[in-house]
């Protein structure tokens, strides 16, 4: 790593009406070095970011880049500084090629026309220089999560950005695809380019960065060489307290089986699926990215009509047209999309927690809105969402408040089988042990859960049985005691566990 200091960031500090989003916070990075920047959701990273990248203002405080002081008035600014931020939700216009995207804005043009030659072969020399091999004329809609963000890499470092910043850059990859992108990193690195790497998981901040910034409650708590401390060190800076068990343990409390489902096939999303779920049990689901799982649970909730097959539910054959229809037997799926499926984040948190139950919290026709308030400040308090009031909108909230009020929307429906899908994407480890131990009340309460989870470790942990799909099918199940790693890999790529 060299010694030369590429940005600093002193004292910075940024409120928002009722809320202190940032407390004197110091930050810097040398050029060829990874800095992980952790804590919980809610600790202040993303402002941090957004203070950096001239999308927020700080109240006090001073921004260095390259030994100047700086005040970005935004993005682009920032950008032709030499500083680009590659968000979690990928920024890329899928009905454009490759080449498009990396040079949007950027194009050289003959007369009135587009020299689409100078930009496929400019394309093709960064996507080079990164070792990353994707055809420049690809539209970007036909490339997988992975390849995508090596795209918005190639973006960066076509604008000759000097400091990347990474946010979650793994939450939507395959095993596979993150080695990848690990690799590309490491080449980053060794070009000078210096990286903020925010990453919730913290076995990755081992395997790539230099230093670790720890925030907590919009202040610094710490900051660590990687070399000289351990995962439980970095747990107890972020969440102010130790977490012995990284998950609770499940009690098996199955009884009743109260759903069936009996060659269940949908054109290019199922194909035959057989299985039975039990009240008090958690049935994991797991498998590569677009095996399936998510399809099957869609189905199953009725936002897919299947061709075939049945469900029966409580031992009566049923059919779900709508997921309100499934809201109203008793099934509630929570979407692994939260932003896109699961929030409306213009609305309120209120509006949000009540939107699965209007008709159960209406009086002469209107939403009772003493009822809906009330509802909203109970899930506030039981599921310590940080915000200022039920009055806030969602989008103001972090990530995992934000999917803590996706949660507080299935718990408002009562529900008896519940379809969580990746119900920790994105989140810490400390919101992530609050979700295990409401899955764990689930369970105590005779609620049936399906889990489904692309984090091994969760199957393994939380599951009494665990499905694992190949190729839309199910490839075999397993029981959770016996499970290993290894079958599920096996069963997951096509092969057996014998």
């Amino acid at each position: 790593m060299s010694e030369d200091l590429i940005l600093e960031m002193k004292n910075i500090t940024k409120t928002f009406p009722g809320v202190k989003a940032l407390d004197n916070v110091n930050l810097d990075l040398y050029k060829g070095e990874i800095h992980a920047l952790l804590g919980e959701n809610g600790a202040g990273k993303s402002t941090l970011m957004k203070v950096l990248n001239g999308i927020h203002h700080q109240n006090s405080g001073e921004i260095y880049f390259k030994g100047q002081e700086v005040d970005f008035a935004g993005p682009r600014e920032a950008q032709e500084a030499g500083l680009s931020i590659i968000h979690q939700e990928l920024k890329l216009l899928p009905d454009l090629t490759v080449a498009e995207n990396v040079f949007l804005g950027r194009e050289k043009v003959n007369g009135i026309f587009v020299d689409f030659a100078d930009l496929k072969e400019k394309t093709a020399d960064v996507l080079e220089q990164l070792g990353v091999d994707i055809d420049p004329e690809t539209k970007v809609r036909d490339l997988n999560i992975g390849s995508q963000q090596m795209v918005e890499i190639a973006k960066a470092i076509s604008q000759e950005a000097e400091v990347l910043v990474m946010d979650e850059p793994t939450s939507s990859l395959t095993p596979g695809e993150a080695e990848l992108l690990f690799d590309l990193i490491e080449r980053l690195r060794e070009q000078q380019i210096s990286i903020i790497y925010i990453s919730h998981k913290i076995e990755e901040i081992f395997k790539l960065c230099d230093r670790v910034t720890v925030l907590r409650d919009g202040a610094k708590v710490g900051e660590v060489e990687v070399a000289n401390t351990n995962r439980d060190q970095l747990v107890r800076m972020m969440v102010g307290r130790d977490i012995t068990e990284r998950f609770p343990e499940i009690e098996n409390n199955r009884s009743d089986k109260i759903l069936e489902v009996k060659n269940l096939s949908v054109p290019g999303k199922v194909k035959d699926a057989t299985f039975d779920v039990y009240k008090g049990e958690v049935l994991g689901i797991a498998g590569l990215m677009g095996a399936g799982r998510t399809e099957l649970a869609k189905t199953i909730y009725g936002a897919f009509k299947p061709e075939s097959g049945e469900i029966y539910y409580k031992g009566e054959k049923i059919e779900i047209n709508s997921p309100k229809e499934a809201i109203d037997l008793g099934f509630y799926y929570l979407s692994e999309d939260r932003k896109e499926e699961g929030l409306v984040l213009t609305e309120s948190v209120e509006h949000n927690i009540s939107l699965s139950i209007l008709d159960r919290i209406k009086n002469i026709g209107l939403i009772d809105q003493d009822r809906e308030g009330e509802l909203a400040r109970k899930y506030i308090d039981d599921l310590a969402i940080k915000t200022p009031d039920e009055k806030r909108e969602v989008k103001s909230l972090s990530g995992g408040n934000q999917q803590k009020v996706v949660i507080a929307k299935v718990l408002s429906t009562e529900p008896e089988v519940v379809i969580l899908d990746d119900p920790t994407r994105g989140i810490d480890v400390g919101a992530k042990r609050e979700i295990y131990n409401l899955i764990n009340d689930f369970v105590e309460q005779g609620v049936a859960v399906i889990l489904i989870s692309s984090e091994l470790p969760e199957v393994l942990n939380l599951s009494h049985r665990i499905l694992v799909m190949h190729e839309h099918k199910i490839a075999g199940e397993l029981d959770g005691g016996q499970a290993t790693q290894e079958k599920i890999m096996n069963l997951a790529t096509g092969g057996s566990i014998n």
